[in-house]
């Protein structure tokens, strides 16, 4: 493997690193050697990334000659963004606050190299960054009022590295270098790569653990190389030819800027990021239906102007939902108009509008499992023991989930079947779980999940190992679509 450091002019570079040939940015971007060279990795160290200059034309071509550069044009554009800068302090938040907490100052630089700070106080936060921001060299510049905050983060030129940090850097790169992130590419020919991101952790996760092993599994036998990753491999995503979210995604949250990266970098992505937007908000999804006259409870957007309305347009008991609602979370119930009113105020503090809809009672809602407009299957998600959701929030309750009846496709009525397919292609050709009511031989859609929850024991329950391989094959098919330059359908 050829690793090149690349500068605007050679005589910049005041380090002797071994292993590695330095090369001007003209050298790089002009001579054929490089144009031709194979499996390169580029670590772009030019003065500037701005646009159209020497330094964004390496990343940009190196990404074109099939090379491996840090930064690559995705992460020079993301250090320029200030809603990604914020996304990033407050993914961190703790982090930064834990990291930081002793500096009692306003305003805190930090240089990193290579993921490792200097003076060795701030590793672990410098690691993170530079896996969000994967450029060889970076500043990192924080502001405090109340709470410490990430303010900026640049790349440092070669030439401004301080002369004591000169033999750091040496030792950093030279282990980066030598590292298991910087591996000889082993990917078997005519194998794919599949990443599935996923946290364990968490307790509302879309899989459990022995799901996602299945997923593995299903992917190995249709020669596709599958493995687990976390939101700290965001830098690596350029590695892989698939990626699939198997951990909660929100759009204010590092699975939606994963789906981002990965869609900008080419990848066969799910949950692709529009879905992800489109799915999260409810205001969205009642616009989306209504104007598609897919049938709906009664629903209604509520902002200040109309919420005093809510139990004369909708009656008494009403649903009231936070825009970006999931898992019976931000759903709330208003028995009575002072409710209606009292829950209308604390929303509206949150979002400029909600959403209320009539309830509907019904012993179950359906759920119907649809991968690139396909049904897969259908499951009866029955209410929680004496409460009016599938998920009883109340951590007290004996019995805070419902059953799962699952059947075959076939078997459940083909009207909720086809308002199911009819509702999810309105959203893409993703994977999507759309729940409904059925009120005797009428069919209400109540959303369109992304990310829908696959667990062993329930949605596998009919086609068991089976469902995983399906869905597998629609990553191949997508996969060989796109290696035949072909937008996948």
């Amino acid at each position: 493997m050829h690793i090149l450091i690349v500068v605007d002019e050679v005589s910049e570079w005041p380090l002797e690193v071994k292993g590695v040939d330095v090369v001007s940015a003209s050298d790089y971007l002009l001579e054929p050697r490089y144009a031709d060279m194979l499996g390169a990795r580029v670590f772009n160290c030019c003065r500037s990334y701005k646009y159209q200059s020497m330094g964004y034309y390496v990343s940009l071509l190196a990404e074109a000659r099939g090379h491996k550069p840090a930064p690559n044009v995705t992460t020079i554009q993301d250090m320029k963004s200030q809603t990604m800068i914020r996304l990033v302090s407050d993914d961190l938040e703790e982090m930064i606050q834990e990291s930081l907490q002793l500096n009692n100052v306003k305003n805190f630089t930090l240089d990193i190299y290579f993921g490792k700070d200097p003076k060795g106080k701030h590793d672990r936060l410098a690691s993170y960054l530079f896996n969000m921001f994967q450029a060889p060299f970076l500043r990192a510049k924080f502001a405090r009022e109340d709470h410490w905050d990430l303010q900026k983060i640049t790349p440092i030129p070669a030439m401004e590295i301080p002369a004591a940090d000169h033999d750091f850097v040496i030792k950093v790169a030279s282990e980066y270098f030598k590292s298991r992130r910087f591996p000889e590419h082993k990917k078997t020919p005519d194998r794919y790569d599949l990443a599935i991101l996923y946290n364990p952790d968490i307790s509302d996760w879309a899989s459990d653990e022995t799901a996602v092993k299945k997923f593995i599994k299903a992917a190995e036998n249709l020669g596709i190389d599958a493995q687990i990753i976390g939101k700290e491999d965001f830098a690596n995503i350029a590695e892989f030819d698939a990626l699939f979210i198997r951990d909660t995604t929100r759009v204010n949250h590092y699975t939606y800027r994963f789906a981002r990266r990965a869609e900008a970098e080419g990848l066969v992505v799910v949950d692709d990021p529009e879905s992800i937007l489109r799915c999260s908000n409810k205001v969205y999804l009642a616009e989306l239906l209504a104007h598609n006259k897919i049938p709906t409870p009664l629903t209604v957007i509520v902002h200040k102007g109309n919420k005093d309305e809510i139990p004369n347009l909708l009656g008494l008991p009403c649903i009231l939902k936070q825009p970006d609602s999931s898992f019976s979370l931000g759903v709330v119930k208003a028995d009575t108009a002072a409710d209606a009113r009292r829950l209308a105020d604390e929303m509206l503090e949150k979002s400029d509008l909600i959403i209320a809809q009539e309830f509907l009672p019904t012993q179950f809602d359906w759920r119907i499992g649809i991968f690139n407009g396909k049904p897969l299957y259908a499951c009866q998600y029955f209410m929680a023991p004496q409460h009016w959701q599938i998920i009883n929030q109340n951590p007290q309750a004996n019995h805070r989930y419902g059953r799962v009846k699952t059947l075959p496709v076939e078997l459940a009525p083909a009207r909720v079947v086809k308002t199911a397919i009819k509702a999810a292609n309105l959203i893409g050709d993703g994977l999507y779980g759309v729940d409904l009511k059925q009120i005797g031989k009428k069919v209400y859609v109540i959303e369109v999940n992304d990310n829908p929850t696959i667990q062993s024991g329930f949605e596998d329950a009919v086609l068991k190992d089976e469902l995983y391989r399906r869905i597998m094959e629609v990553f191949l098919q997508r996969l060989e679509q796109l290696r035949l330059g072909l937008k996948y359908e």
